[in-house]
């Protein structure tokens, strides 16, 4: 039996399958430095939001987010 890779979703806590065996759940994982004047200079955040998650904050948003198809997946 194969080694399961987690993580865990900062939006709902839930874990999400992100490695190991087949199959895997998607997800949105940010990482952002921030740089001086920004009230958090020299911070680095990370954090992962589950489908379910990203789904409903982008939701929320003033602009939508831009959605492009992509014909060719890895």
């Amino acid at each position: 039996m194969t080694e399961q890779e987690y993580t865990i979703c900062n939006g709902c806590g839930n874990q999400v399958k992100t490695g190991g065996a087949p199959p895997y759940a998607e997800g949105l994982s940010v990482t952002k430095t921030w740089g001086y004047f920004s009230g958090k200079d020299g911070e680095r955040h990370r954090f992962f939001l589950c489908e379910e998650c990203y789904d409903r904050l982008t939701k929320t948003f003033a602009v939508p987010v831009e959605i492009e198809e992509e014909t060719e997946l890895l």
